[in-house]
This record gives structure tokens, C-alpha cells and sequence, in this order.
């Protein structure tokens, strides 16, 4: 198998430059002890909550826009790649992929020996349209923006699907395991995604729109190591109470999103497990650059440096977390940059950089909700209180939740965030950095952090690659309009009746969300 730059996420207990991937540091990865409780076995029944789910939520993986259909995706459907529970890239219904020389070009060879659940086999015509669906002008789906650099796909053989791309792209294959590009059946020149027929290791029972789905095991399973459970329901249930209820009371296994406020008191139960894994998940506060006074950076500055970071982190994560530098970068991500100076709370600099801009003071508003992340707003009193030291008189605005992403997000000109993050630096900062990108909440635009986008994106040389990135963290952190203070860490909860490995991924909630298909019963 040839792969480039398959450089590795973890969550935290290895090296932040991320391990090779060599030959020897797969046989050492193979070797860690990550199956302490038990090993895997079949059978059982899974119920897991999920804090997330809409009534809109439809089966089309273009529209598949939260937890509970990016799971769904990933248990019933088969994507061409994975991004493993280290944070590399391994193979699923593609079996290898190589490179041109400029990373433009990319071959991929495709599984024969796959079938649909509807006992359908896999055929080129299936990958090549399940890319398209996402694809062109009058496409509507959400991740039309991940395959607009794609310019052609064709195929050679019977085996092989090739994508050219309007600039080359190194990480190009972490982006085919997406969960909106699921390999679905060819529907005439489209895809036939309203059965839920898919390649995965669950086959879809009954699907209640932003309510429940359930699956059951597939008997013809083509992938080593994934589908424990006999059959598994999902069911979406959004407060955040009745979720943490029902799993204290039994009804379900698995919960997401557990309140950080009471958190300590479920790690004191003897048949729950509290796990919080560290990630690419961050919160933020985005300016508007576009209108005065965040226009001035200096302006932009003061504000960078009149947050307490670590208070943040400290009440309102409750420890589970850890500081930001104002870029979106995490610290067990390939191109971190370790060596940027870390901002910290100092309100005579915050002066400073007022003075620079001619203020002796300033006043802005802060817009935030719950919808923005939980403890959005008790995070504005805070900010108000240390920025007041520092000559900001940021003044807090409670916003409804509901239509806040509609009415607020991009609409007013500083508001609080959650990013999710993508896993590879290029994603992230092509989605919410790139100037003009249509989730620049910042509406930053820099020459020279756009220069080095284009340029990273296609270099082949790990090293160059990493200089690149260093300088763009240091353009975002210095002269964006974001202040990042603290990445938050996926704090979900289980039983004591479901085993898992000791490392998960830290791509999504809950294991990469990948739990139904690696979890088994203990």
C-alpha cells in the first residue's frame, strides 16, 4: 500500500510531533496494551444516547450535519478511507492510493470482494457517483466544499478510480473519510441513498428521523475487528439531564456530552465510566475584522490578551480541557506548533496594545448562547471581568438559542463559537481562515497566510510542511480576528456492561463516532 503523509492525531500520550509512520511504529502501535479489560467478542445488545438529532435529518449524506447522522454514516456506511483510533489513515473500501509527484493526481485502487447489505457487489460506477453526489454546481450538499478542489474523476480498469484535482494535495485521502462521502449503490447517475443500503458493518433496521435508528450485525462482514454487538439503538436525545438519567438509570450504555458541572459525581459510580479524550474540539470568541474597532489589530490584541485562558478552562470546562493560542490547531495534531510563545493573561499588555491603536479604552459587545457551546455565556461574564482590568469594557449579550447559527453566528460582529476541528490542518484552515471562504466567521483575509495554504497543501516534504504550518498558526494567532481560549475535550460516559480500548479517536465524539462497529459488550 503506497500512503503519503499518514502522520498521526493522538490524545496526548505520545509525542505532540505526532509518530512516524514506519513499519516499526505500526508493529510498536499494534503492541500497546489498548485491550486491558477484555478481548473482543460478538453478541449483545447497544443503547446509546446521543445529544444531538433534528427531525429534519434525512438519510441523504449530503444533509448529514450532526452526531447522530455522522454515526449513523459511519455504522451503516462504507467510506474509501479511516482515520484509525491513533489518528493515522488506514484503508476501509479503498485498498491502497498513490500520489503523482505533485499530489494532483491520485490513484485509488478499489476492494473487489465487497457487497452492498442488499447482496449487491461493489462497482466502480458506486464510488465514482457517490463522489459526484457532492459535487457541481447545483449540488446542495454539505460537503461540496471538501470536493470542490476534485476537477475530474475516472476510472482505469476494473479496479482503480482516479482523482484529479486543481492543485495538488498531500492530505487529500484523510479527506475521502469524511462522513459525508459514503459509498452508496449507482442510482442511474446518481446514488440510491433513500434505502440506507449500504457497505458498513451494521445494516439499517428502522431510521425515525432525529428520534432513534436501529441496525443489526451484518452476517458477511469483509473487515476484520469491527462489528461486535448483534444489534445496537441509537437514540437521539438532546437535554442534556435526560440523557445523563438514562444512562445512571440503565436505559441506555452509552451517553455523549456529559455535563462537565456534575460529571464528578458520575465518575463516582462503580458501573460508569467517564471517558474524556483530547482533541480538535475548541471554542471561540470571532470579530467581525471588517468593522471598527476590530479592524485594528492592536484592537484585536488587547482582546487576545485580556482573557484568563486557564480561569476558562478551569470553570468553565472543570479541568477537562486545556489553553488556547488563538489559532485552531490542537496540541496532538502532525503540525502543531510548539514553538509559538503562549499567549497568557496580562492586562498591561492588553493597555499596550490599546494605546498603539489610540484608545484608552474600548467597548464592544460579546454575543453568546448555550447553542454556542455550554457555558457560553457565564464565559462572557468572565471575559467581561478580566478585560475590565485591562481598559475593555466588553459588555455580554445573552442571545436566544434558538436560531442563533441563522441570526447571530456571521451576523454580529463578536460573538462565541464551537469548532469542532478537522483532522488535518489544511481542512481547518481552509474551512474557517481561507479568505473568502464562506465560514470565515472572522472575515479575515491575509496575502501571505493564503500564500502558504496553497503551498503546504502540496508539498510532499514533511518537514516544509511543517515550517509552512508553524507560520500560518503564527499569522492566525498574532493577527486573526479569533480569540481561541481553550480546546474542549469529548467528555462521554459508559457503562461497565460495554468495553472499548484504551485509546480512541479524537476526530469526533465518542470514539470518531465509530463506536457502534469497535465497542463490544464487556
Amino acid at each position: 500500500m503506497t500512503i503519503l503523509n499518514t502522520g498521526r492525531m493522538h490524545t496526548g500520550r505520545m509525542n505532540r510531533r505526532g509518530f512516524m509512520a514506519t513499519s516499526a511504529g505500526a508493529a510498536l502501535a499494534a503492541g500497546l496494551p489498548l485491550q486491558a479489560r477484555a478481548e473482543p467478542k460478538r453478541g449483545g445488545h447497544l443503547r446509546a444516547a446521543i445529544g444531538h438529532g433534528a427531525t429534519t435529518d434525512t438519510l441523504n449524506p449530503g444533509t448529514y450535519e450532526n452526531s447522530f447522522t455522522t454515526s449513523l454514516s459511519f455504522t451503516i456506511h462504507g467510506h474509501l478511507t479511516e482515520v484509525a483510533q491513533d489518528g493515522s489513515l488506514r484503508a476501509e473500501v479503498a485498498e491502497s492510493w498513490e500520489a503523482s509527484p505533485d499530489a494532483k493526481v491520485w490513484r485509488v485502487k478499489i476492494r473487489n470482494d465487497i457487497t452492498f447489505h442488499s447482496g449487491k457487489a461493489l462497482e466502480l460506477a458506486d464510488v465514482v457517483n457517490s463522489i459526484n453526489f457532492h459535487r457541481g454546481e447545483n449540488s446542495t450538499s454539505a460537503a461540496g466544499p471538501i470536493v470542490a478542489p476534485i476537477q475530474e474523476i475516472t476510472t482505469e480498469g476494473d479496479d482503480t478510480v482516479v482523482f484529479t484535482l486543481d492543485g495538488g494535495n498531500a492530505d487529500f485521502p484523510f479527506i475521502l473519510a469524511d462522513y459525508h462521502l459514503c459509498i452508496c449503490p449507482a442510482d442511474g447517475d446518481s446514488i440510491d441513498w433513500q434505502s440506507g443500503d449500504g457497505l458498513g458493518s451494521y445494516v439499517l433496521k428502522d431510521f425515525n428521523p432525529g428520534v432513534s435508528y436501529s441496525v443489526e450485525r451484518r452476517e458477511d462482514m469483509w473487515r476484520d475487528g469491527v462489528g461486535w454487538f448483534d444489534s445496537a439503538e441509537i437514540i437521539a436525545i438532546v437535554d442534556q439531564n435526560a440523557r445523563t438519567t438514562a444512562l445512571v438509570s440503565g436505559d441506555v450504555q452509552v451517553a455523549d456530552r456529559l455535563d462537565l458541572k456534575t460529571v464528578n459525581l458520575l465518575e463516582r459510580r462503580p458501573n460508569i465510566q467517564v471517558n474524556a479524550v483530547a482533541g480538535t474540539q475548541h471554542y471561540t470568541f470571532a470579530m467581525d475584522t471588517r468593522e471598527a474597532p476590530y479592524t485594528d489589530n492592536n484592537v484585536r490584541m488587547a482582546l487576545k490578551y485580556g482573557i484568563d485562558r486557564q480561569e476558562m478552562v478551569d470553570k468553565i470546562l472543570f479541568g477537562y480541557g486545556s489553553v488556547g493560542n488563538d489559532h485552531p490547531i490542537g496540541p496532538n495534531q502532525r503540525f502543531f506548533n510548539e514553538e509559538l510563545e503562549q499567549k497568557t493573561y496580562d492586562p498591561d499588555k492588553a493597555r499596550y496594545h490599546l494605546k498603539q491603536a489610540g484608545l484608552d479604552s474600548v467597548d464592544v459587545t460579546l454575543s453568546a448562547a448555550e447553542a454556542a457551546f455550554v457555558g457560553a455565556v457565564d464565559a462572557a461574564v468572565l471575559y467581561q471581568s478580566t478585560a475590565a482590568k485591562a481598559g475593555i469594557n466588553l459588555t455580554p449579550s445573552r442571545e436566544p438559542n434558538d436560531g442563533y447559527w441563522s441570526d447571530v453566528w456571521m451576523k454580529k460582529d463578536f460573538c462565541a463559537v464551537y469548532w469542532s476541528g478537522r483532522v488535518v490542518e489544511d481542512q481547518m484552515f481552509s474551512t474557517a481562515y481561507q479568505c473568502g471562504a464562506s465560514w470565515n466567521d472572522s472575515f479575515w483575509c491575509n496575502e501571505r497566510f493564503g500564500e502558504l495554504l496553497v503551498k503546504a497543501r502540496s508539498e510532499l516534504d514533511e518537514d516544509k510542511r511543517r515550517e509552512m504550518y508553524y507560520e500560518m498558526q503564527a499569522l492566525v494567532s498574532n493577527q486573526g480576528g479569533v480569540v481561541v481560549p481553550m480546546f474542549a475535550n469529548w467528555v462521554f460516559g459508559n457503562s461497565t456492561d460495554i468495553a472499548h480500548t484504551e485509546e480512541m479517536s479524537s476526530n469526533w465524539d465518542v470514539d470518531g463516532m465509530r463506536f457502534v462497529e469497535r465497542w463490544w459488550m464487556a
